[in-house]
């Protein structure tokens, strides 16, 4: 019998890295004329694939104080503060004043992962385990908290048991914190999370509870494969849709912008 799960499980296998599906399945969620704070990884070839698909018109900004660049394939910046992310960009400022675009509501979509993220959307990326005596210590935020504070959200990660949990160790950035209006009651009326982009499908939030629900399941996926990787439930609806498999023209144009797969994989 495992033999043959392992046949089916080859004779099926994609034709696209898990870390590509990430990205395609990103890149279709962002929309022409819209304003893009990206980190680098899957949120950057996700922002740069949706310009030079259906969005050339997606200004990308970088926390390093960039804004509008055209990152040049098979050179993508290993950090948010490197040279080569203000390739033809529109203007060059300061960290402070590209923080300050969020506030003043410039940005439409903040694009980011986590090592951890709750049923509520809440991310961590500071440490795993305890605060006084954590097992793993993570990046930090960064410019996350700001991000994830003031713009709708899209996360992008790999869907694990251990990185989908009932509770995250420390939110690094607001989601719905404890779901319902405790966002708002918060002191945070404006964004929210709006979309988590995963290997196995597309997540969305209830408009009213603010728990994470299942929008799209990508080919292959089942209901039973995608709550087996969850660590709390997670709703799936009888009628949910299948997303399209990424396309060559989709995955043609990510292999031309990270060629040594540094990202995809």
């Amino acid at each position: 019998m495992t033999t043959e799960r392992a046949r089916v499980s080859l004779s099926v296998a994609p034709a696209y890295t898990g870390s590509e599906l990430l990205a395609v399945m990103s890149a279709r969620l962002l929309k022409e004329g819209q304003t893009v704070f990206a980190g680098v990884g899957i949120p950057l070839l996700a922002a740069i694939l949706a310009q030079k698909t259906h969005a050339p018109g997606l200004t990308i900004l970088f926390e390093g104080g960039v804004i509008g660049p055209f990152v040049e394939a098979g050179k993508l910046p290993p950090s948010t503060n490197e040279q080569r992310c203000s390739r033809r960009a529109n203007m060059l400022v300061s960290i402070t004043e590209v923080l300050l675009l969020l506030q003043r509501g410039y940005v439409d979509v903040g694009f980011m992962g986590g090592a951890q993220i709750d049923r509520f959307g809440n991310l961590n990326s500071s440490f795993i385990g305890d605060a006084e005596n954590p097992k793993i210590r993570l990046p930090g935020t960064g410019g996350g908290n700001d991000i994830a504070s003031l713009a709708d959200m899209i996360v992008a990660m790999k869907h694990e048991k251990r990185r989908f949990v009932e509770k995250v160790d420390f939110i690094t950035s607001p989601g719905f914190l404890d779901g319902g209006d405790t966002r708002t009651r918060a002191g945070l009326p404006a964004g929210g999370m709006f979309r988590v982009v995963t290997d196995l499908g597309i997540l969305g939030f209830d408009a009213e509870s603010r728990a994470m629900t299942v929008v799209a399941l990508h080919p292959g996926v089942s209901a039973p494969d995608i709550r087996a990787n969850t660590g709390f439930d997670l709703p799936v609806p009888d009628d949910v849709p299948v997303t399209q498999a990424p396309t060559m023209d989709e995955l043609a144009i990510l292999r031309e912008l990270d060629p040594e797969q540094l990202y995809t994989a």
